[in-house]
């Protein structure tokens, strides 16, 4: 049996954590709230760290109930993540290229930010963080079937409405 350390298997999640809380909530403050909230509650329940058989999907489930929470609490707006260095890395040999891969990359995140709860969750925790079917069913508490269906029509849902603001220049 694995001793679970706070500064070798707890703190280094923190980037997943962010990453989870920043897809449900959209919002870089309240992301950093949430890490921070989940972090106190796995300290706090050290004393049953033994009995715990997945750290990293219990510590993902405490994070996406408090992010839910805090959405629930705040009613907040779709906001959509912040570009940040996306435009940076992609580097187009012309500025039309150049405003065109940024506006695809915008539309993108827009559709996945407006994709309802669970899809975004399952189809962030899948194509982000490289969870495996199992892993994001014990992490959501869903069956392995409801992430995989889940999954598919986020999937299908972005790539319906991208491939129809496309065509239609909308």
């Amino acid at each position: 049996m694995k001793t679970i350390s706070f500064r070798n298997d707890i703190l280094p999640l923190k980037n997943v954590l962010y990453r989870l809380a920043l897809r449900i909530t959209l919002n870089h403050e309240d992301s950093e709230d949430v890490v921070q909230d989940t972090l106190m509650k796995l300290w706090n329940r050290r004393n049953y760290w033994d009995e715990i058989e997945n750290i990293e999907a219990f510590a993902l489930t405490i994070c996406r109930n408090l992010a839910l929470d805090k959405v629930k609490r705040a009613a907040t707006n779709n906001i959509s993540i912040d570009e940040g260095q996306v435009a940076e890395l992609m580097q187009a040999p012309n500025p039309f290229e150049q405003i065109t891969q940024r506006d695809r990359v915008s539309m993108v995140r827009q559709l996945l930010d407006s994709l309802p709860e669970k899809q975004r969750s399952c189809m962030h925790l899948r194509d982000f963080e490289g969870k495996s079917y199992k892993e994001i069913a014990e992490i959501l508490q869903v069956s392995e079937e409801q992430v995989k269906v889940n999954i598919h029509r986020a999937r299908q849902m972005i790539k319906q409405k991208f491939k129809e603001a496309e065509e239609y220049g909308l």
